[in-house]
């Protein structure tokens, strides 16, 4: 797909389940089938977190999500589909569940994999203690600054 083809991206939080069952299989696909990530970890907290669908033209490109934690707001999962990647879907993920979080959402955290740490850095997160493994993946700890 041509660049300057792929500027429509909608982001939508997701309510209905037909709408869920994309973002579950756009997880497995990056997280399970690319990353290795063990199904049985890729798959928890669901009930309590609240989800994001990203589409490029109407087609599923991408998802997300944040929840609450007994440490603040953390966001999680965020994934795009490898043939739309580059596009600024991320982006526009990281905006739509940052503008959702409650106002009263002091502290938001995630736990970034090393290559999106430059991502998270252009919405003010700071990387905050030592590289670590999750699920055979290196991350680091991000902290959002104000």
């Amino acid at each position: 797909m041509e660049r300057n083809r792929m500027n429509n991206i909608e982001v939508k939080l997701v309510t209905a389940q037909q709408d869920l069952e994309k973002v579950f299989a756009i997880r497995k696909e990056v997280f399970v089938g690319e990353q290795n990530c063990p199904p049985e970890l890729e798959w928890e907290f669901e009930d309590e977190s609240v989800h994001f669908l990203a589409k490029i033209n109407g087609k599923p490109a991408g998802a997300a999500r944040w929840r609450k934690t007994p440490n603040g707001f953390k966001l999680e999962r965020f994934a795009v589909l490898k043939k739309f990647r580059s596009f600024g879907v991320g982006q526009a993920l990281v905006k739509a569940v940052l503008a959702d979080l409650p106002a009263d959402a002091a502290y938001v955290y995630l736990h970034a994999q090393v290559q999106a740490v430059t991502l998270y850095e252009k919405f003010m997160f700071q990387k905050l203690g030592e590289e670590f493994e999750e699920a055979g993946i290196r991350h680091y700890k991000m902290v959002l600054t104000k």
